[in-house]
């Protein structure tokens, strides 16, 4: 016996995907937004050197163009890195719904005594012809439960939040 569900259908409409969509487009915006100022910042240390360059010796010019050199190559791990954390982040964003999926199709599988239940949603091209009757992607929805969302604290917002030492008798006018 068997049946068919269609993983895009169940992620799309699945108990708090949205929340979960939601949270790794913030995420993703405020990384772009990180390297976008990482950026800003190469480029007007380049067009500062641009603008001096003519009145640096061969020696401050060479190390200015290193420094921007290694400059770039820092920029260009930590852009690395950040995609790599982005990968990372949505996987465990996503990976308790997708337990919770599996834990269903094969309480379902179980339940039904099917023998194989395949996916469509991954590779519509090896199933050429199916009984709409065998697709049980809707029972599979029905069945899940709400997932909530792990906000992760953003690594900017404890230094905004912790306090600042400053000198004794010393306050910001409020």
């Amino acid at each position: 016996k068997f049946a068919f569900v269609d993983s895009r259908v169940i992620l799309q409409r699945a108990p708090g995907s949205a929340a979960i969509q939601a949270q790794i487009t913030k995420e993703r915006a405020d990384a772009q937004a990180s390297v976008t100022k990482m950026q800003d910042s190469l480029r007007a240390m380049y067009d500062a050197y641009l603008k001096e360059k003519s009145t640096l010796t061969a020696a401050q010019q060479e190390q200015r163009e290193k420094s921007l050199q290694q400059k770039n190559a820092d920029f260009d791990q930590r852009v690395g890195q950040l995609d790599q954390d982005m990968q990372k982040r949505q996987f465990d964003l996503i990976q308790p719904m997708v337990a919770q999926i599996r834990e269903v199709l094969d309480a379902i599988r179980n339940e039904e005594h099917y023998t194989f239940i395949f996916d469509v949603g991954n590779d519509p091209g090896l199933i050429v012809a199916a009984d709409k009757n065998l697709d049980i992607t809707d029972r599979v929805i029905a069945r899940l439960k709400p997932v909530t969302v792990n906000v992760a604290p953003r690594p900017d917002s404890a230094k905004a939040n912790a306090t600042r030492p400053a000198p004794a008798g010393v306050t910001r006018p409020p």
